[in-house]
């Protein structure tokens, strides 16, 4: 499924993505503040995209206008603690394309997919000192939940603190006639 929205389109990521998901995801600034190690090799990006970014609603961020990938984003389960089978959304952009408000418009578009989907609640959640993550969530109107210290972080065997942030479809919808 291809999704597009006023100036960009989400779509399935593909191996042939390896060589730019490689170029976005290499540098130290983007992985771990979105808990994952930097790329080491296009190889490396490759095997992402076969073993995690090939997952149902998971899909690279695309400009529209030039078809460049900037990102990816995507609509999982949970693990926020009694939210089981509520929707949590994860993102991450590139940093050369940090400050154009592509991360917001990306989690405004999954939003709108999880509650036409019969959603009532919605996750996101970001690591302590990501606060480029933290505020994106508050654009979107996500509000904080709860917090979870001591997280033992598989994919970089960190420990790390967890902020959790919610949204419900009755705020959504408050927020959409809003505007």
């Amino acid at each position: 499924m291809e999704i597009t929205t006023k100036r960009l389109v989400l779509r399935p990521w593909v191996e042939s993505d390896a060589e730019r998901l490689y170029e976005l995801a290499k540098d130290p600034e983007v992985g771990p503040a979105a808990g994952w190690i930097p790329h080491t090799d296009a190889e490396d990006s490759r095997r992402v995209i076969r073993e995690i970014l090939s997952a149902p609603g998971t899909y690279a961020v695309v400009l529209k206008e030039s078809g460049e990938v900037i990102g990816s984003c995507g609509m999982f389960g949970t693990a926020a603690a009694g939210a089981e089978g509520e929707p949590e959304i994860g993102y991450w952009i590139g940093r050369d394309y940090w400050g154009h408000e592509y991360a917001p418009e990306t989690v405004r578009t999954l939003l709108g997919l999880c509650f036409a989907g019969g959603n009532e609640r919605v996750w996101c959640a970001y690591f302590e000192g990501n606060e480029k993550s933290h505020r994106c969530m508050e654009k979107c109107g996500f509000c904080y939940h709860h917090t979870e210290e001591d997280v033992p972080w598989r994919p970089t065997g960190e420990t790390k603190t967890e902020h959790y942030t919610c949204i419900t479809r009755e705020e959504w919808d408050n927020r959409r006639k809003a505007e």
